[in-house]
């Protein structure tokens, strides 16, 4: 039989407890996918994360120059998942170069507005530069809070490359091993202390990758392959799935890296390096 001492203790304890349970973080999680194909399993845990037949998916389609079509192939590989709701966020204007501009303020409201209901966004490829064009500090700032809040984000390709602060564009020279000869720019910023590759073995883009490191070697190289996606919670957990590998890049003294290999149901921390 329970006292009246340790019944008092215990609602003494569960309430001292509720306060700290109702202001924990929510989970911040990622999914990215290295491009060409989009690994089912991986598709799954996003619908899943996003909140299965309750997701509200917004699909943001400013890195692709056909976005129209990039969206509709989107919303039909995540249909078989089972997301309550997906729609296309208002197009970016591009110019004569294929360069994005900023959205005008009736898309632009529109797209706050669909932010802030959303469950889980998607960035479909394209080039990564688009993205970070139309998103200008205070749209920046509302995607990195509601990632915050615990919305799922994913992206690929292109929108697997937004994901790092220090963004790789595309531009530079690559036949060389020389981080300078790579140009980068900010990014979404919303897995810390990596730099993100993509199409990485398929494409063999080693080359910017290691030189980017060899520049930065606080921060770790990522490259994630084509038909792969890495799973991130908390900006460290993270999980492979699909049908190639993730290379991880550090930095081990001067002139010096070491390279590993995850396969697809490997599981690392990305912040723990070895």
């Amino acid at each position: 039989m329970f006292s009246t001492r340790s019944v008092l203790l215990a609602l003494a304890v569960s309430s001292a407890a509720a306060p700290f349970a109702l202001g924990s973080a929510p989970e911040r999680r990622l999914v990215i996918v290295g491009g060409g194909e989009r690994p089912p399993a991986a598709l799954a845990r996003f619908v899943a994360w996003a909140g299965g037949s309750g997701a509200r998916v917004l699909v943001l389609t400013w890195a692709s120059g056909e976005p129209k079509a990039s969206c509709e192939a989107l919303v039909a590989d995540l249909a078989p998942h089972g997301p309550g709701t997906t729609l296309c966020s208002p197009e970016a204007t591009l110019d004569a170069k294929g360069k994005a501009a900023p959205l005008d303020a009736a898309s632009r409201g529109l797209f706050l507005e669909e932010l802030r209901s959303a469950t889980g966004v998607f960035f479909t490829g394209g080039d990564q530069a688009r993205i970070m064009d139309v998103l200008d500090a205070e749209l920046l700032a509302a995607v990195r809070r509601r990632h915050a809040d615990g919305v799922v984000f994913g992206g690929t390709s292109a929108g697997a490359a937004a994901m790092s602060l220090r963004m790789i564009t595309g531009d530079g020279d690559f036949t060389v091993l020389d981080g300078d000869q790579v140009v980068v720019r900010e990014g979404l910023g919303l897995v810390p202390g990596v730099i993100i590759d993509q199409h990485f073995v398929r494409r063999q883009r080693e080359n910017r990758l290691l030189g980017l490191v060899l520049k930065h070697p606080d921060e770790r190289g990522v490259g994630i392959d084509e038909d792969t996606a890495l799973l991130v919670t908390n900006g460290r957990k993270a999980e492979v799935v699909g049908k190639g590998p993730v290379l991880l890049v550090d930095a081990k003294g001067r002139d010096r890296l070491m390279l590993t290999v995850v396969r697809s149901g490997q599981s690392l921390d990305l912040g723990k390096k070895p």
